[in-house]
Parts: C-alpha cells; sequence; structure tokens
C-alpha cells in the first residue's frame, strides 16, 4: 500500500485530499469502507461498524487532479530544470549542498533541499531570516514528531541522524514553472 497527497502545494494538487495505491483488491475495499465514513450499505439506516472518516475527493477536485496529471511529464522536467539551476548556484558554497536524487532512484523534486555542514548549522535561522527578507521562500524542514508538544511524553530511540537532519536543512520553494 502507498499513499498520494495532493495538498495545495505538491506537484500534482486538487486543493487537498489524496490517493491509495494497492494492488491487494481486499485491502483497497477497506480502505475505501474506512474512508467513507464506515458506513454499512443500507437503503435507509446509517450504521457504522469501525471508526472511519470522510476523505472522499469530490469530483470535481479530482477531475483537476485528472487533468493535471496528463501534464506531469511536463511538471516533472520544470522540476528537474530547477533543481539544476539551483545544484549550479550552489555548487561553490563550500558549507552546503544541494539534495540529489541517490543513484538509481528518479526523484519528484517536490522540494529541493540546500544541506548545511555541521559547521554552519547555527547559522541556519540567520539564513532563513535573509532569505525570506529578501523575497525569497525558506523554511526549515519539518519538526521531528518526537518535538511536537502531542508526542513529547512518549518514549523514543535516539535519533542523532535525524536530529542533525532537522539542524541543518533548508528547503527552498519555487514557483512551478510550468
Amino acid at each position: 500500500m502507498g499513499t498520494l497527497s495532493f495538498n495545495g502545494n505538491k506537484t500534482i494538487t486538487t486543493g487537498g485530499g489524496g490517493a491509495i495505491l494497492t494492488n491487494d483488491s481486499e485491502l483497497a475495499k477497506h480502505a475505501k469502507h474506512l474512508t467513507t465514513t464506515a458506513k454499512v450499505p443500507h437503503r435507509w439506516s446509517f450504521v457504522h461498524d469501525e471508526i472511519g472518516y470522510n476523505y472522499r475527493l469530490p469530483n470535481i477536485n479530482a477531475a483537476l487532479g485528472c487533468a493535471q496529471l496528463e501534464q506531469l511529464p511536463d511538471f516533472l522536467k520544470a522540476k528537474r530544470e530547477i533543481f539544476g539551476r539551483y545544484q549550479n548556484t550552489f555548487s561553490s558554497v563550500a558549507q552546503g549542498y544541494i539534495v540529489a536524487e541517490p543513484e538509481g532512484c528518479y526523484s519528484n523534486y517536490w522540494l529541493q533541499a540546500l544541506l548545511l555542514d555541521e559547521t554552519v548549522a547555527a547559522q541556519r535561522d540567520a539564513i532563513l531570516t535573509i532569505t525570506n527578507d529578501a523575497g525569497l521562500m525558506t523554511r526549515p524542514v519539518w519538526t521531528l514528531m518526537h518535538r511536537l508538544e502531542p508526542y513529547r511524553a512518549y518514549s523514543k530511540m535516539e535519533l542523532p541522524v535525524a536530529e542533525s537532519l532537522e539542524r541543518r536543512l533548508i528547503n527552498l520553494r519555487a514557483a512551478r514553472s510550468c
């Protein structure tokens, strides 16, 4: 099973919502049941046999996504061109680099990420301030879940790599050029 997000900032967007991908028909049937309020089919009665959710994507939004899907190759080409420009621009910066797809993988480059060297990680917020003041859309990577208030009380393992990346990553936002 896999999931896709069609949030407003994604390469393909329907304004919100997403999709579940699976090749397991039973799993697909159960997922559909849960995402349509877990209502047991009946002509007039509303009985729900599990905790369900109203995660249905309206048809008009789905049509918007389908129309964009036809343009996906052009969208991905544009994203890769943006990545190339960032990579060229930052190639002379010794204290950081633009994160590229691993060998054997094909990234959609939804976001471009600048990874700062540990020696300048403490300057991340200053860089964010300067770039945003200059009208460039930059932001830190997401906050790790164990640092968020609802999860702080729960046990966690040591996460030195994730915490290092959180301190050093800057997401660069470029407007869609297609």
